[in-house]
């Protein structure tokens, strides 16, 4: 992997230069919260942001977009052969919890069943990661997402008056050479350890630990558990945690016809296993009209579920869950439960 140095005052002219092959997104401040959203003044971005109030699936699969439109005379025209091509979509101060999970989420939609809508937003949207310093949210040395190797074009690391500039893919290389003049390519041993010691001070800073060890099991052991009941009478079924979530890939279809009209809309959403109605079908039987049945199904795919498939667990520790959810149920305390834990702070 290719590295280069960039020095920090260099950092704005080269995201400008970016504006060449797309728009360009980062993190800006909302109130007291920060957002991902399109740098037309630059001067707001927010280098410090440590989580967004939505993750960066927004990009991949937006809350809401049309699939297709459909009449009677013609037919339905999918979305996707009736768009024009695109700019990239560049996406600048992701963490590494953060491309994690984009990785998360091409397990899901690249691989098994491939979706065409996922996959042509993949294609066009350019990932250029921000190293960063741990809150009291965040756990991700716990889920071992603290670093990331692979997934962007493009890694930023801050070492003091500069940054350690990881180049990832051929885009990423062709971003750079738009301003080769910004950089330097004389990384020295000097950098390296600098580096080094660097990823062990920051390792050094999470306040919160996870033990995973043997979650499947737990999880399995614990179907059961009278804890389940004690979390569904908390939980208020807003579904927050998983519009917040990076990972929760959960979408709705519907289909929006004007009244009096035989045109039409087909569209997808976010959805939650959290709302009442997600599991309600036809005659109106309701698989999970309990609030405790669906806590457990959320926290049985991200313990339990995706481990046992896919080797890790579909939780990145970015905190957002614990940032979000008004009743404090997260990834953590559900965990620290399981296991018979006190909870954080008690």
């Amino acid at each position: 992997m290719k590295a280069l140095k960039l020095k920090k005052e260099l950092l704005v002219d080269f995201l400008k230069g970016l504006k060449a092959f797309g728009k360009v997104y980062g993190p800006v401040r909302k109130g007291d919260k920060y957002v991902y959203a399109e740098l037309v003044d630059f001067s707001l971005l927010e280098l410090k942001a440590l989580r967004t109030i939505l993750p960066v699936k927004k990009f991949l699969l937006p809350p809401r977009f049309s699939i297709l439109n459909f009449n009677p005379k013609d037919g339905y025209a999918d979305t996707l052969s009736s768009k024009s091509p695109q700019y990239f979509q560049i996406i600048f101060g992701l963490h590494p919890c953060e491309i994690h999970s984009i990785l998360i989420l091409d397990r899901l939609f690249k691989e098994r069943l491939p979706d065409p809508y996922y996959l042509a937003a993949r294609e066009r949207t350019v990932i250029i990661g921000l190293s960063c310093v741990p809150d009291d949210k965040c756990f991700a040395r716990s889920t071992n997402t603290h670093f990331v190797e692979e997934g962007f074009d493009l890694g930023f690391n801050e070492l003091g008056d500069h940054y350690l500039v990881w180049v990832g893919s051929s885009i990423g290389d062709d971003l750079v050479r738009n301003r080769l003049d910004l950089f330097d390519e004389n990384i020295t041993q000097k950098d390296l350890s600098q580096y080094i010691e660097w990823r062990k001070w920051r390792d050094s800073q999470y306040q919160l630990q996870l033990d995973l060890t043997g979650m499947p099991d737990i999880m399995e052991l614990s179907y059961d558990s009278p804890i389940w009941e004690e979390l569904g009478e908390k939980c208020l079924s807003c579904g927050a945690c998983s519009m917040v979530c990076p990972t929760c890939p959960c979408f709705n279809v519907v289909d929006y016809l004007p009244v009096g009209e035989r045109v039409g809309t087909r569209e997808r959403q976010w959805d939650s296993c959290m709302l009442n109605d997600f599991a309600l079908v036809a005659g109106g039987h309701n698989f999970r009209e309990k609030r405790s049945s669906r806590v457990k199904l959320w926290y049985t795919h991200k313990l339990k579920a995706f481990i046992t498939e896919f080797g890790r667990p579909a939780c990145v520790g970015c905190g957002r869950c614990i940032d979000t959810c008004p009743v404090k149920i997260n990834v953590l305390e559900v965990a620290r439960k399981l296991k018979g834990e006190e909870p954080i702070g008690k």
